[in-house]
């Protein structure tokens, strides 16, 4: 036959040669590679009330009603698992699977078995939830998706860190990983963060994306070191937040962890509250004194590699005094004449806040004005930092609104779409 289900092998016995059962199919043992399909390496027999090992290389046919081994020849002792071993009942079916294309956790119904010149692989995947009637019937009511197209996430096993997760995992946006994080289980979280900590600007990014409590309780489970290393990939704000949220007798010891100088801005915008402008600010900006040429601005905003690229939508300009003396877009200055000087082409009297102005205001004022960076000054007027409107938007979005709806976080593309909705998560 050319496929076969692994919920029908698992409902029939297992014959020698000559056609005497010598037990029930157990499980399927597979490997997994790094690329491609995995080979199935042995079945599991249960000739009694334990499971052993029979090698792959002994099944000589695979029918609806049973599998045929070469010989009789079963050696009863206790299977063991090894290093890079799989069972495909035990670890993959009614487990979830990573699908990176739909950014989601699918649930495995079924698994799809083809013969090949080597033996037998794992080809596809069901992940749509069977009524009783098509459990005893078949599954052609609905597509069986391409195992390639498929993650599966097996902790346990040596395998799993080579097969490609990261991989997959980066082909994502941070904040479609965070969803994938705040719809695991902690098993689950636990792999995915696994792989992700191995990429520390991808886990920082990833981290910045969860909500509070949830940032909160992760990084509550590593060591201060621990905590430190994701922090110090964050931006200044974003680190601070998290500091904030952690048990107070947990801030300390990170914040002394942090590298210089972004424990030194920590410290600074740990000064302010947390809800108001000052802690929602951040001290990554461009400031420039008037009589910076435009093609100088540009210069300078060219090698702010390490800032938010959010936070260098606008620049700005400083008197005599260091006092906030304008504001100007990167489109102004992209579109001005290059020996113009940012003193005469920078808006004199930009919109500002000051550090106690609440997230509602700061909102407001931003839609009004269609800012997209908004500047924190004290009672002198001195720039302290910019808001970007992605930090105000969030603080000002009531968390309930804020959960985003699983299902539906990718368009899929219809030459690849399923023919029938998934309805399990």
């Amino acid at each position: 036959m050319t496929t076969v289900f692994l919920s029908t092998l698992l409902k029939h016995p297992v014959r020698d040669q000559h056609g005497r059962e010598l037990g029930t199919l157990s499980d399927v043992i597979v490997t997994l590679p790094a690329d491609g399909y995995p080979a199935v390496t042995g079945l599991l027999l249960a000739p009694g009330d334990r499971d052993v090992f029979v090698g792959a290389d002994r099944i000589t046919a695979v029918t609806d009603g049973s599998i045929q081994l070469a010989d009789a020849t079963v050696d009863l002792r206790s299977f063991t698992r090894r290093e890079g071993e799989v069972l495909l009942r035990a670890d993959v079916l009614g487990h979830r699977l990573l699908d990176p294309e739909r950014a989601r956790l699918v649930r495995a119904y079924d698994v799809v078995l083809t013969p090949s010149g080597r033996g037998w692989t794992v080809t596809g995947v069901d992940v749509h939830r069977s009524t009783v009637w098509q459990r005893i019937t078949d599954h052609t009511d609905h597509q069986i998706r391409d195992w390639a197209g498929f993650v599966a996430l097996i902790g346990h096993t040596p395998s799993s860190g080579h097969r490609g997760l990261l991989a997959r995992l980066r082909g994502l946006k941070p904040a479609q990983i965070a969803d994938l994080l705040e719809g695991a289980t902690p098993a689950e979280q636990a792999e995915i963060l696994h792989h992700v900590h191995t990429d520390p600007d991808l886990e920082a990014d990833v981290f910045e994306e969860l909500d509070d409590d949830r940032q909160a309780r992760l990084l509550a489970t590593r060591s201060d070191t621990e905590i430190a290393a994701v922090l110090a990939h964050m931006n200044a704000d974003d680190a601070a937040d998290a500091l904030t949220d952690l048990p107070q007798d947990r801030r300390r010891p990170v914040l002394d962890t942090l590298p210089e100088p972004q424990r030194r801005q920590v410290t600074t915008l740990l000064g302010y509250a947390h809800h108001t402008a000052g802690g929602l600010m951040t001290l990554d900006v461009v400031t420039l004194p008037g009589d910076t040429s435009a093609a100088e601005a540009l210069a300078a905003v060219r090698a702010a590699r390490g800032l938010q690229p959010q936070a260098l939508t606008s620049v700005y300009v400083f008197d005599e005094q260091q006092r906030l003396a304008g504001a100007l877009t990167l489109v102004a200055l992209v579109q001005a004449d290059a020996a113009a000087t940012v003193g005469d082409l920078a808006d004199p009297d930009p919109i500002r806040v000051l550090p106690d102005t609440d997230p509602i205001e700061i909102t407001r004022l931003m839609a009004d004005y269609n800012l997209l960076t908004l500047p924190v000054v004290d009672a002198g007027n001195r720039l302290l930092g910019v808001i970007t409107v992605d930090d105000a938007l969030e603080a000002a979005i009531p968390d309930n609104w804020r959960q985003r709806q699983h299902d539906t976080v990718l368009v899929p593309d219809p030459d690849t779409a399923p023919s029938g909705p998934e309805t399990e998560q």
